[in-house]
């Protein structure tokens, strides 16, 4: 690859950490963003990957209107593993035990049933969680690899299912590192924590040109970013977003009536199925 200045200082990025942008680079129908998804989930897993199939809870994105709070896609790769990536720019305190949840659902979900098929027709499945803010566990690692283990004896179970975390929130030590000491996972991780960052731009485009994946996925979020009509789509529909949630927590500060309480919850839920502010308007006024 020749060396190239993707994104001068100035560049004005969208912020790929936010759920709808991140699936709106990663889920395209087109050659870069599958060129992406491939590399991402290769590097992430340590394992050779070509995503054939995206299975997303709703149909894949073709810019930052379609719905969906956060991204949240089933990648079945061409050896039948299948691969669940997130991107989770706020994650909750009960994080890990809806990875574990998920992944769980990923892997038994899978069809067994029939004379011709065994246990051993299950595919490993793996649970990628990228979460951006907030700290999970009580080491320094940014990474982690989780799997059923006898912890007193040491031995893995060999189990088919993977909890795979990145906390981009601890990568004070990695972004001193020199940018060839620094591996796979480690440059996807600088790509998604600093790259909206001016003073961190030579960096990542010194990643941009080592890490052809990494590339594909910065062109493509590079065509959104000078796209003002899907800026201004994203903007508003966080705006919104941001107004429902400033007004559930003034009123529940006030002390809201029981009926009150339970158009809270319902809107909760609504956010957290994926729904857009317009969404969960038509939600209550349908049942008004």
């Amino acid at each position: 690859m020749e060396t190239q200045i993707f994104f001068g200082d100035c560049e004005d990025l969208l912020d790929i950490r936010l759920d709808n942008v991140f699936k709106a680079v990663f889920a395209k129908d087109t050659p870069n963003s599958k060129t992406a998804l491939s590399a991402l989930v290769s590097d992430i897993t340590g394992r050779r990957m070509e995503v054939l199939t995206l299975t997303a809870n709703e149909p894949a994105v073709e810019n930052t209107r379609d719905r969906q709070m956060r991204f949240d896609i089933n990648c079945v790769a061409e050896n039948g593993e299948l691969v669940n990536v997130e991107m989770s720019l706020n994650p909750r305190k009960h994080e890990p035990a809806r990875l574990e949840y998920h992944a769980a659902k990923l892997f038994a979900g899978q069809g067994i049933r029939g004379a011709d098929k065994t246990y051993d027709d299950l595919k490993p499945a793996y649970q990628i969680a990228i979460l951006a803010k907030g700290r999970f566990f009580a080491d320094a690692e940014f990474f982690h690899s989780f799997e059923y283990h006898d912890p007193a004896r040491g031995i893995s179970l060999g189990g088919r299912t993977r909890i795979l975390t990145l906390e981009l929130a601890k990568l004070e030590a990695v972004a001193r590192k020199p940018i060839g000491e620094m591996s796979n996972r480690e440059q996807w991780a600088m790509f998604f924590q600093y790259l909206t960052k001016p003073n961190m731009r030579a960096i990542i485009n010194a990643i941009l040109n080592r890490k052809e994946g990494i590339a594909m996925a910065a062109e493509v979020l590079m065509t959104i970013s000078r796209d003002e009509v899907e800026r201004a789509r994203l903007r508003s529909e966080e705006k919104n977003l941001l107004d429902i949630q400033s007004e559930m927590v003034y009123e529940r500060r006030e002390g809201m009536k029981e009926g009150e309480n339970k158009k809270s919850i319902e809107v909760l839920s609504l956010i957290a199925k994926g729904y857009t502010a317009e969404d969960i308007k038509r939600e209550l006024e349908a049942q008004s």
